[in-house]
């Protein structure tokens, strides 16, 4: 009988009764054997080998109609094509990872919600690898690739090519935390030391504008002129025009115009993204500047601009931010205990209890 049955696959489960039953698979990720009742077969069960044969006998049925056609369709979706290339590179990379691992489930095993099962195994063993043979865990990567996956089966079962979706609502292993991730004055001043005019110039944008790293990175000498920066947000598609401060001003004036972006390389040609990491990772390397990050300086931005006095609006002008976003990053990610505001409220009240 095991002979017979290579490849079955077995999930034990114990009951809230203390009982222990099994699920048992036609193959990994295959089919669950089951009675005319819909209950799991049990191994011994004298109905398993014919089951377990004909399961067999449908795989071996070629079909167009499994996660791999879905991908297809997905990659020819709103959802994906109205994406940058970056972010069709990043989707991709998950997507030929599902391909690899579930691309022959057809559509009746991809919707038996005993799959969600195995689709969870695979997203906790990502988690540990990285999808690779890597020693470091992988939280954010699994996380990423769920995500993928359950984006794949609702734009399938919007289209009406499958009814259910077993990757709702899959929960989140990463839980990033960035509250306090602020760039002091002590932290700019080390940078500014040490760093080559070229970072010096893309940590004075991201300061003053409060705009992402690829945003500002594709930024033309065309959006600049000489008292507003224009800028299109490639995430959100939002278009912003920032005034631009005297400090700002004068940086930009002063930089030379060596390529159709602003802010270039030594070389004077257009950063692309990887080298700019590397250029910045080393320049804050130098700086001895430990746990901060380019996007840190996003919500430095707006963290500055509140401490000055500014509305949520008018951060929001600025960064793009909508006004509840602008809230709930200082809320619950930057300020915190953040005595200037406090001062900056007393004073307020001061103020008009003096008047009155």
């Amino acid at each position: 009988m095991r002979a017979e049955l290579k490849g079955l696959a077995k999930v034990k489960k114990v009951l809230a009764d203390g009982k222990t039953i099994f699920y048992c698979y036609a193959w990994r990720g295959g089919p669950l054997l089951k009675k005319k009742d819909g209950s799991p077969m049990q191994p011994g069960d004298p109905m398993m080998l014919r089951a377990f044969t004909d399961a067999i006998k449908e795989r071996k049925t070629p079909s167009t109609e499994t996660m791999d056609k879905l991908i297809v369709e997905f990659k020819s979706s709103s959802e994906y094509e109205s994406k940058s290339d970056k972010t069709k590179r990043a989707y991709n990379a998950y997507l030929d990872m599902i391909s690899k691992e579930f691309g022959g489930l057809t559509f009746d095993a991809l919707q038996d919600k005993e799959t969600r099962g195995e689709f969870k195994s695979w997203r906790d063993r990502v988690a540990v690898t990285g999808g690779k043979t890597k020693d470091k865990p992988r939280p954010r990567t699994a996380d990423y690739a769920w995500t993928t996956l359950a984006r794949v089966l609702s734009v399938a079962k919007d289209r009406g090519r499958i009814a259910v979706n077993v990757c709702e609502r899959g929960g989140r292993l990463y839980a990033a935390d960035r509250a306090d991730k602020i760039w002091e004055a002590e932290h700019i001043a080390a940078l500014v030391a040490v760093a080559g005019p070229e970072v010096r110039l893309a940590l004075m944008m991201a300061l003053w504008t409060g705009q992402r790293q690829g945003d500002l990175l594709r930024a033309p000498w065309s959006a600049y002129d000489g008292k507003t920066l224009k800028v299109r947000q490639g995430k959100t598609g939002a278009r912003v025009t920032i005034p631009i401060g005297p400090l700002l001003k004068e940086a930009l004036d002063a930089a030379p115009r060596r390529s159709i972006t602003i802010l270039t390389n030594t070389k004077g040609r257009s950063w692309t993204e990887d080298g700019f990491r590397t250029s910045w990772g080393k320049a804050v390397d130098k700086a001895e500047v430990e746990g901060l990050t380019f996007h840190d300086l996003r919500g430095t931005a707006v963290t500055r601009l509140a401490l000055a006095g500014c509305s949520s609006i008018q951060i929001g002008a600025i960064t793009g931010h909508s006004p509840k976003d602008v809230d709930s990053i200082l809320d619950a990610h930057y300020l915190g205990g953040k005595i200037e505001l406090a001062e900056q409220a007393m004073s307020k009240l001061h103020e008009h209890v003096s008047r009155t």
